[in-house]
């Protein structure tokens, strides 16, 4: 058995005892606090429970990899089947779930609040994005786009909130863009979600601070190796610019690719002591950006 799961099971173990027989879940979950581990630098989310979205590849994969190295039981969740296959080992798995539909979404989110004894941090970083649809050609891909980057992401927190609110140093990320400041043509439904988002996670903050539960947004640019950069998206997107493939890839002011490891990573920080006392931030994470500096 993996240190993760050992130390989750132990902690869960003790909670249910604590709560009493035939406690529920929110019951043990609120009693599980008593039992909390000291944060460490080595290992800052041993202890943690955490749920990723959009975990199947990319940025979410990444994430979910990183939160578990640095100590978390993690369960990752994607309408991508391969989920199950790439996030399989003790104390890092995947689970099946289509985010917009409501009923299927609350019971996987309670799952596993049940399975491991409440929820920790949670990554709001599903999402899909279709370049090269201007606004007077908008079509179905709009309300797709509300419904998956933007809907599903309030109704993650909703389901989650009840569990954040009893959890280890709570800490709610949300996976932004660089879109929502600094947008680009054809890319109305991908921006205007992003910037919803974005707000969503600012009122988060402010309602959820009392309780101990941090908020926070990062705004990845230019992170090529996930699903939703497609080539397609890639070459109509350096059409834009008057650039090659390779140029647009590299065209912050940096002048470097950023990858899905380099957003896991920050996301790891952020959930842990360091950002301890940060909460409704907005983090670019673009190699610097000037419409948006």
């Amino acid at each position: 058995m993996s240190e993760q799961l050992k130390t989750v099971e132990g902690i869960l173990a003790q909670a249910k005892t604590a709560a009493g027989e035939g406690a529920d879940t929110l019951a043990i979950a609120t009693a599980r606090k008593a039992f909390r581990p000291e944060e460490a630098e080595v290992k800052p989310h041993l202890g943690k429970v955490a749920i990723v979205t959009g975990a199947a590849g990319g940025i979410g994969r990444a994430t979910a990899e990183r939160l578990h190295a640095d100590g978390a039981v993690v369960v990752g969740m994607d309408v991508n089947p391969a989920i199950t296959e790439n996030l399989n080992s003790p104390g890092l798995s995947g689970v099946v779930c289509d985010i917009t539909d409501q009923e299927a979404f609350q019971k996987a989110v309670e799952n596993v609040a049940e399975q491991f004894g409440g929820i920790d941090i949670i990554v709001a970083n599903a999402g899909i994005f279709k370049a090269g649809e201007y606004i007077e050609d908008l079509g179905h891909m709009w309300d797709l786009h509300l419904k998956i980057n933007l809907t599903a992401t309030a109704h993650f927190m909703k389901y989650s909130i009840p569990f954040l609110k009893q959890g280890f140093y709570p800490s709610v990320i949300i996976v932004g863009s660089r879109n929502f400041s600094a947008p680009g043509p054809g890319a109305a439904a991908y921006s205007v979600t992003k910037a919803g988002v974005t707000q969503l996670a600012r009122v988060a903050a402010l309602e959820l601070a009392e309780d101990g539960v941090r908020v926070n947004t990062l705004h990845p640019d230019a992170v090529f190796d996930t699903e939703i950069w497609t080539q397609e998206a890639l070459e109509k997107s350096a059409k834009r610019y008057g650039m090659t493939v390779d140029e647009y890839k590299t065209k912050n002011l940096l002048k470097t690719e950023i990858k899905s490891t380099d957003i896991a990573r920050l996301i790891s920080s952020m959930s842990g002591p360091v950002f301890r006392a940060t909460t409704g931030a907005q983090i670019p994470i673009d190699g610097g950006n000037d419409r948006v500096i």
